[in-house]
């Protein structure tokens, strides 16, 4: 493959690393697509913008186990305290019972033995303290998380539309796993880690003193070089680690593209192609990952050679202070062994301190979702929605999704209760941001809509959504039944009122033909049915339900002529005494609307029923002849 070849193939496939959630650096173990397996390196990445704040916001979750929090840091304490007092019990026990300078207490084994039990009951009291710190943590943790994820869900059902169409999905999704498990995570294992680390730290450190203050200098000197050593490989890694994370996204991308697109690459013989294109990513993966993984292993070891090289170097000044300045052995021996104490804690907090930022950073994302503005309340002097035969106006309506750009320009129009209305027009032309307008989806910028003679901004908004039944060009199934994706449209309907809405919307002889009938389970937006058949499911779904307005957008695209004609049957005794809007590229489908609406560029620039349009010889005419398209 040449080199301009391959240039473009890795930047077809950058928008698609873009799109997925920021920053996330996979460590060892972690799967193609952002599978179970989690590194040390995976999380959001980069540093929290207000450490103080987000810190803050975090510890609220845990303030209702703040009497378990309180119990995990004294466990943490005797964990810590009865670990150093246990190594420092081998002076003793040196100098008395194995090497004593005046030979009193050699041989005396009853006394060793006693000595070496007190120390195993000092160390068992430590287990205990730990296995308790970590148990009471971790249910102190996921306490925490299971509150953070709740809310987090609640808010997103109060947040408007505006948000899910202006916010990736998928990145979005991410701030439920990456985000929330790096968070706890944190909460998990590294707190407890730092507190650990930080006691053994200074405690490690006043036990040195206490021992010897000369080799506790030959020590300190080794702080430096750990912590600069550390630093040097850790910036590698992250280096390594996202763009290994570029490649992976760019695998990635192509890969779920030649999985949706097989049967265009089979049409056109491409598979050769798609191979060595494969080969090429697959190659560049391998080679970072080599890297990001050479990299993230070799901390360990770098770190713990050059803790020998401080060990070595205590253990050889040690020695010659025992011979010329008569230290004690039993000092010498506590010594060496605090010397590789004290280097394995600031390896901890080094290694954590990047969880603790990718953390931060999850939650500052997490947070954002949190704090953004929901959907307006309803006004204190709102209204139920209204009774009765209901007729919807729209009068010199106008709006745009951004304030610099208008996309409907004094909308006007009049729906008797009962009336079809139809709307056409080219793509882009503001026909389905008329019936997001109707739902209260956006508020308008001027104008009115009103229905049965009330303002719908004046009208609760979830009453007036529970009287407008809607069927979008693209399904929506969930995982459950059928009667149970039926049902969804009124929860309170009956069995035989959902098998009513199945016939309405001519599934019922589809659904009769499945394994187990209405009972049949559906799975992954339904991907057990053919499309066509996913759509007469959400029809019945609109038709169980008893809202006096009905919006149809597209609803018949996904299925073929002869079905489209039983579901227009079945839509007649639908639509009767409802109020209906149907959008529609199939010109067909809309000849026996009351009144058809040709929307271009945000206006609407012919109106009148079928006959009438035809007269007119305009656009709609153009387009019901084949004389223009719909682009």
């Amino acid at each position: 493959m040449d080199e301009s070849r391959k240039e473009r193939l890795v930047k077809k496939y950058e928008r698609t690393v873009a799109n997925q959630p920021k920053g996330g650096m996979p460590g060892p173990g972690h799967g193609p697509g952002g599978g179970p397996g989690r590194g040390r390196h995976m999380g959001p990445g980069g540093k929290p913008k207000n450490t103080k704040e987000t810190l803050k916001r975090l510890f609220g979750y845990l303030e209702k186990d703040k009497w378990k929090l309180i119990l995990v840091f004294v466990c943490v304490l005797v964990a810590s305290g009865t670990n150093l007092a246990a190594s420092y019990m081998l002076r003793p026990i040196i100098n008395t019972y194995i090497a004593p300078e005046n030979g009193a207490g050699r041989g005396d084994a009853v006394g060793l033995i006693g000595a070496l039990a007190v120390m195993a009951a000092v160390y068992f009291c430590g287990i205990i303290a730990n296995y308790l710190q970590h148990r009471v943590m971790i249910g102190v943790s996921q306490n925490a998380l299971n509150v953070l994820r709740k809310d987090l869900f609640c808010k997103m059902q109060k947040l408007p539309v505006r948000f899910f169409d202006t916010n990736n999905h998928g990145d979005v999704m991410s701030r439920f796993t990456n985000d929330v498990d790096t968070i706890g995570e944190m909460m998990n294992n590294t707190i407890i880690q730092l507190i650990s680390g930080s006691i053994t730290l200074v405690g490690t450190f006043c036990l040195m003193l206490y021992t010897n203050v000369w080799l506790t200098l030959v020590t300190v000197v080794m702080i430096p070089l750990l912590m600069k050593a550390g630093q040097f490989v850790s910036s590698r890694s992250r280096k390594y680690y996202k763009a290994q994370q570029a490649a992976l996204g760019t695998l990635n991308g192509y890969v779920e593209e030649m999985v949706t697109g097989q049967k265009v690459v089979k049409v056109f013989c491409h598979e050769d192609m798609a191979v060595e294109e494969f080969e090429y990513l697959n190659y560049d993966l391998r080679d970072k990952q080599i890297k990001a993984q050479f990299f993230g292993g070799i901390m360990g070891p770098v770190m713990g050679n050059l803790s020998q090289v401080g060990y070595a170097l205590t253990a050889a000044i040690g020695g010659i202070l025992c011979v010329l300045r008569g230290f004690d052995i039993g000092g010498l021996t506590v010594f060496v062994n605090y010397s590789r104490q004290f280097s394995r804690p600031i390896n901890e907090i080094s290694m954590q301190v990047n969880t603790i930022f990718s953390a931060l950073a999850g939650a500052e994302r997490v947070f954002d979702v949190m704090d953004r503005e929901p959907e307006q309340p309803d006004t204190e002097d709102a209204v139920d929605f209204p009774g009765g035969d209901v007729s919807v106006v729209l009068e010199h309506v106008t709006f745009g999704y951004n304030p610099d750009k208008v996309i409907l320009k004094d909308i006007s129009l009049y729906a008797k209760p009962g009336q079809k209305i139809a709307f056409v027009g080219s793509t882009g032309a503001g026909k389905t941001t008329i019936t997001n307008l109707i739902n209260r989806f956006y508020d308008i910028d001027e104008g009115s809509i009103s229905i049965g003679g009330v303002d719908i901004r004046n009208i609760k908004r979830e009453d007036l959504r529970r009287n407008i039944a809607m069927v979008l060009q693209d399904t929506n199934l969930f995982t459950g039944t059928v009667r149970e994706n039926i049902r969804y449209g009124r929860l309170d309907a009956t069995d035989e009122e959902v098998i009513q809405a199945a016939k309405t919307a001519s599934a019922h002889s589809f659904i009769m033909r499945l394994e187990h009938g209405y009972d049949t389970m559906l799975v992954g937006n339904g991907a057990n049915l053919s499309q066509g058949q996913r759509q007469l499911l959400n029809i019945a779904r609109a038709a169980i339900s008893k809202a006096p307005i009905l919006i149809l957008d597209e609803a018949t695209s996904s299925v073929d002529t002869r079905t489209e004609r039983h579901i227009e049957h079945g839509m007649d005794r639908l639509m009767k005494d409802r109020t209906t809007f149907v959008i529609a590229h199939r010109l067909s489908t809309v000849r026996n609307a009351n009144a058809i609406m040709v929307l271009e560029n945000g206006e609407i620039i012919e109106r009148g029923d079928h006959e009438d349009l035809l007269k007119l010889k305009g656009r709609y005419y153009n387009l019901y002849t084949g004389l223009s398209e719909l682009e």
